[in-house]
């Protein structure tokens, strides 16, 4: 069996910037209640032209270009997101042909709200622990902005679009070291979009196709959902808090990743934190806050990363790193 070890990080994000206050000419807020509540000061907005595969195409080619990667030689490519450019075929085949894989390597999406990086980063490693794949793209891409209601002050201060990309590769050297997933259909009622295609363009009409969300009680649940899953990612890897050198959660709310620092006791210092710049980007947030962090020099060879998010499903899960 071999490592899945990261060779390469890219992202991107929309040109447009929505601001705090372009928000309070929407909705009944203001800048200092959406820092205090949830760090955010501004989101990005995809263009109208843009589509989430677009997204992912940029992040995914800077992402080889760091691994000095040819794209032909990949051999997988999964794409965490909950808003796909079509029903079919997938985004990852789409972005698959777009950026010059080879026909017939493996390409496919994954639904899991939030959690859909680290579900695909599950999937991803072990492909190539089991020799199924040498080389793999695993991508975080969404426009959520596509989905909001930008007159639901509890939502549209929350999300924006982005992409963020990882590159694996087979490796004798350790990479992920270990993914642990979880879900929980009970909270469905919690944060959800009610509308479907199963329901047809009645039930789109009848019900609306935005996020809708009940966000005191999300939060409750993920702050204690997170604490539980770091414990279960130390324990089986027998660790300690001491041991962990980088945080890179889920960018969506700064009370959420200050409560999970905390479990950890580790110092904000020691947690990649992007919120402020592009808000809750759903499957993308993991991947943009790695890679600029990798980017910036926080983030060097051999630390140990802990990332872990929580999403729509519920959905958790948690991926130990040896960068």
């Amino acid at each position: 069996m071999s490592y899945a070890r990261i060779t390469g990080t890219g992202s991107y994000l929309p040109e447009k910037v929505v601001t705090n206050v372009d928000l309070e000419n929407l909705v009944d807020t203001s800048d200092r209640w959406i820092q205090e509540r949830t760090g955010i000061a501004e989101r990005r907005v995809v263009a109208e032209h843009e589509t989430c595969g677009d997204l992912a195409v940029i992040a995914a080619r800077e992402a080889l270009a760091m691994a000095d990667l040819d794209p032909a030689l990949v051999d997988l490519i999964i794409i965490g997101t909950c808003t796909p450019d079509r029903v079919f075929p997938s985004t990852a085949c789409m972005v698959q042909n777009r950026i010059g894989m080879a026909p017939g390597t493996v390409a496919f999406d994954v639904s899991a709200a939030c959690s859909g990086f680290i579900f695909a980063l599950d999937i991803a490693n072990r492909f190539i622990a089991t020799g199924g794949a040498r080389r793999a793209l695993v991508i975080g891409a969404e426009t959520m902005s596509r989905i909001l209601d930008w007159n639901d002050r509890g939502t549209c201060v929350l999300f924006g679009d982005g992409a963020g990309a990882v590159v694996l590769e087979a490796s004798d050297e350790p990479g992920v070291l270990s993914t642990h997933l979880h879900a929980d259909g009970s909270h469905e009622e919690l944060l959800y979009v009610p509308w479907g295609v199963g329901q047809g363009y009645d039930g789109l009409e009848r019900e609306g196709g935005t996020i809708r969300m009940r966000g005191n009680e999300v939060f409750k649940i993920a702050v204690r959902t997170l604490g539980r899953i770091v414990d279960e990612t130390l324990e089986a890897n027998n660790l300690t808090r001491e041991d962990i050198d980088w945080l890179v959660p889920h960018q969506a709310n700064i009370r959420i990743i200050e409560a999970t620092a905390r479990k950890l006791e580790l110092p904000m210092e020691r947690v990649v934190q992007t919120i402020r710049e592009h808000g809750n980007t759903s499957a993308a947030s993991i991947p943009l806050a790695l890679d600029v962090a990798i980017r910036d020099g926080r983030i060097r060879r051999g630390d140990l990363l802990l990332l872990e998010a929580f999403g729509g499903g519920f959905t958790w899960g948690s991926a130990l790193v040896r960068y």
